[in-house]
């Protein structure tokens, strides 16, 4: 009978040791990516309707897709949509399917390290979450006589994804091949360069 019994005793605690050794499974590696020369035209504009159909991007698969519902954010020009809320009335904008929500917050890559406690935003019949114009969202227009469109300083988005984890994005460039000096008359638009980390871990708010 003693016997028996630390039997059974040995073959609990070895079960409950692999049950706690299934609970240490560790996470897998923050992911960051940098993107080079997304390309997101429009049509139209200086007077004309705008149209056109939106660059859509994948957080998990890093990359353009055409899914209708695996995308996170989309481009079209300098607006940026997000998968989340409702269609603006904007013509030709993808369909919202999904909970993408956004969050913009002053700082740097290296200083937003968490979601953690933050509000996000979607976009709604009114407005897209991340602003359009100038000074609104994440660029400014210089204006003549340069013309330029340039990333806000220290502008960071961070997004809740499709499949409920967490990204964060700079934006670098609006010009082919991010030059360091932009010239609106000689370097072509629009192509986005952008930094991001993104989080494939279910539930962590972690971004570093």
């Amino acid at each position: 009978m003693t016997k028996n019994i630390l039997a059974l005793t040995f073959l609990a605690m070895a079960f409950a040791s692999c049950n706690d050794d299934d609970d240490s499974t560790p996470l897998d590696p923050v992911q960051t990516e940098s993107i080079s020369n997304l390309y997101a035209p429009q049509t139209g504009g200086q007077g004309e309707p705008v149209g056109g159909e939106f660059t859509k991007f994948d957080f998990e698969t890093g990359a353009v897709t055409t899914s209708e519902t695996d995308w996170d954010i989309a481009f079209r020009g300098t607006t940026i949509a997000i998968n989340g809320g409702t269609e603006t009335g904007t013509a030709d904008e993808p369909v919202r399917n999904s909970n993408v929500g956004v969050a913009m917050v002053t700082g740097t890559m290296a200083s937003v390290s968490t979601a953690d406690g933050l509000t996000f935003v979607q976009d709604t019949d009114t407005a897209f979450a991340i602003p359009t114009g100038s000074d609104n969202g994440w660029y400014n227009y210089a204006g003549p006589p340069s013309h330029l469109i340039t990333p806000i300083p220290g502008k960071i988005f961070v997004f809740r994804t499709t499949e409920g984890n967490f990204a964060k994005v700079e934006i670098i460039s609006y010009y082919e091949n991010a030059p360091a000096a932009p010239d609106a008359f000689v370097d072509a638009t629009p192509y986005y360069t952008f930094n991001y980390v993104y989080n494939p871990n279910e539930g962590d708010t972690s971004l570093e």
